[in-house]
């Protein structure tokens, strides 16, 4: 992979490989994403104090709808948050066993920022493609929460403001997290055959249990994804993909039109 420069909204691929593209994020689209609420909440949003949060989730597009996510000061105390999440939409899209993620960010400055791009279903199923908090400002932080497990990937090139090139492999036996272009981490865990989950982007604010609060001159905050699209390892013979629905049952579906292959796939994704 490539070096990440600005003016790339996706990672060049390390090798290209056999997948299709089955997902390419359209943050505007309300076919793909619902915007303000979340079931990895309680009841749904908009608040999650429990979980050291301040967000309150809101349902204006301006907060996620052009792939820039905000936060802003209320005068409860509370901050207004965007959020984007497929569970619920009219696509309903998961991510599966065996799918790889990519994605591009640039990553916020304020402190008490906490951006996120991750997975949920029925109460659980989450795996953290990343997680940055700015007062850590060379750190980045991944999790297997399905298989209990995550880790830290500290580099020169992460840090408040930057770009970074994201990365990560759903394998049944290990999740491997990639950091412009460099393995970053493989848990060896992975999250077994039948693991599937919804998508989540968002903006959280931190409340000051693990990470600190924004300092009282702060008022808004951001971080912006430029790109996020999943592929999908190409099936043997060129068979139709197996999708696992919500019970586990395995369904045969098309692989889309769109993926004729790597490089022509992140083309059609630029526009």
């Amino acid at each position: 992979m490539q070096q990440p420069h600005p003016g790339s909204p996706f990672p060049v691929p390390r090798t290209p490989s056999p997948t299709d593209v089955v997902f390419t994020a359209d943050f505007a689209s309300t076919e793909q994403w619902v915007e303000g609420r979340s079931w990895a909440y309680p009841g749904g949003g908009p608040v999650n104090p429990d979980d050291d949060k301040l967000d309150y989730l809101v349902t204006d597009p301006s907060y996620c709808r052009t792939g820039l996510f905000r936060a802003v000061r209320r005068r409860d105390g509370r901050w207004n948050t965007g959020l984007l999440t497929t569970e619920g939409s009219d696509q309903s899209f998961m991510v599966r066993s065996g799918d790889v993620l990519e994605a591009r960010v640039r990553l916020p400055r304020e402190v008490g920022a906490w951006p996120a791009i991750w997975t949920w279903r029925d109460g659980g199923q989450e795996i953290d493609v990343f997680e940055y908090h700015p007062d850590n400002p060379n750190l980045l932080e991944f999790g297997n929460h399905v298989r209990d497990t995550g880790s830290a990937f500290r580099s020169d090139a992460v840090r408040p403001g930057a770009w970074i090139d994201l990365r990560t492999e759903f394998g049944a036996e290990s999740v491997v997290w990639w950091v412009n272009g460099t393995r970053a981490f493989a848990d060896r865990r992975g999250v077994g055959r039948r693991w599937h989950a919804y998508l989540i982007v968002n903006l959280s604010v931190c409340a000051g249990r693990y990470h600190p609060a924004p300092a009282p001159a702060t008022r808004e905050m951001s971080y912006e994804v430029s790109g996020l699209l999943v592929r999908r390892p190409a099936p043997a013979g060129g068979k139709p993909h197996a999708l696992h629905t919500e019970d586990g049952d395995a369904q045969a579906v098309p692989p889309p039109a769109a993926a004729a292959g790597d490089a022509a796939a992140l083309d059609d994704a630029t526009g």
